[in-house]
């Protein structure tokens, strides 16, 4: 049974915000892939298969200085996904052992988010996904976490405004504070379109707590983005981008942003008066405790 209440957590939320700079976490699927995680398999899976070697990962962004830890939810964390290995009937299952071993590290101070990504699919008419399944897959995903004692939700590397919408519905509804990110091309738009400042219109009236960008081409052009969003919304703004552009070495992704390098960029960040700052793709502790050092509590 959920032990928090909305206003709980709200009310924790906002208290963090009011510290000053936050810092996220970093990715997930670099550091599992790291530990063993076959390329294209279900890395939800090892929540229960493997629950010692997440909880490393979520270990070492807490210990590097995040002060929000998101869960290993990202990829199948809705049936939608999940169904892409004939998983679907397990996304309550794999949300809420993800949200306990987050919590296990994260102790009660650090914020545990459940990480909820799009469904890999185009909604309808444009695609063939109807938008009623789309926002069930959702609200399973958000009452999964919620009911297991998530702090709140991280909705990112969204393209679509129409998909978006459907998934911070179903974490407001479930009762958890949103932090609501989209992810930009090289034109400076969404894959479908979406312009920066357009996207912090909407997730504003949508209902975000927070507002922002992740993944995308690195951290150099996401300033340009989180400004162009901090100029039209009220609400904190989250950047959190890829170590880099990935480059092909031996067969793998390499990113080859150093983490000194992103700590500088995130000096930017916050001198530019983003809220909370971390990283996706290829970003390590390592990158996390440069950042840390740099930004922890600016004003």
């Amino acid at each position: 049974m959920d032990s928090l209440s909305q206003l709980d957590r709200i009310t924790k939320f906002r208290d963090r915000l009011s510290e000053g700079v936050l810092i996220g976490d970093g990715a997930m699927g670099t550091m599992l892939e790291a530990a063993g995680l076959a390329a294209g398999s279900c890395r939800e899976l090892w929540n229960i298969e493997h629950p010692e070697k997440v909880l490393a990962v979520h270990r070492a962004y807490a210990e590097a200085g995040a002060d929000i830890i998101e869960t290993n939810t990202f990829f199948g964390g809705n049936p939608i996904q999940l169904a892409k290995w004939g998983l679907q009937g397990r996304a309550q299952e794999f949300n809420q052992a993800a949200v306990r071993l987050a919590r296990e590290a994260a102790g009660e101070r650090i914020i545990v988010s459940v990480s909820m990504g799009p469904t890999g699919e185009v909604l309808a008419p444009l695609g063939n996904l109807d938008p009623a399944r789309a926002a069930e897959a959702f609200r399973e995903q958000a009452a999964a976490a919620a009911s297991a004692g998530a702090d709140a939700a991280t909705i990112e590397t969204f393209y679509a405004l129409e998909e978006i919408k459907l998934a911070v519905e179903a974490a407001l509804a479930a009762g958890l504070p949103v932090m609501a990110t989209m992810t930009f091309e090289p034109s400076g738009r969404t894959m479908m379109g979406v312009a920066p400042d357009a996207a912090a219109r909407a997730l504003t009236d949508y209902g975000a707590t927070v507002v922002g960008a992740n993944c995308g081409t690195g951290p150099e052009p996401m300033l340009a983005v989180v400004e162009a969003m901090l100029a039209v919304t009220d609400r904190p703004v989250m950047a959190q981008p890829n170590a880099g552009v990935p480059r092909l070495v031996d067969g793998r992704s390499v990113f080859l942003e150093t983490p000194e390098a992103m700590a500088e960029h995130a000096s930017r960040f916050a001198g530019m008066g983003v809220k909370i700052i971390g990283g996706c793709c290829g970003t390590t502790p390592e990158h996390i405790r440069a950042i840390a050092r740099r930004v922890r509590g600016v004003r």
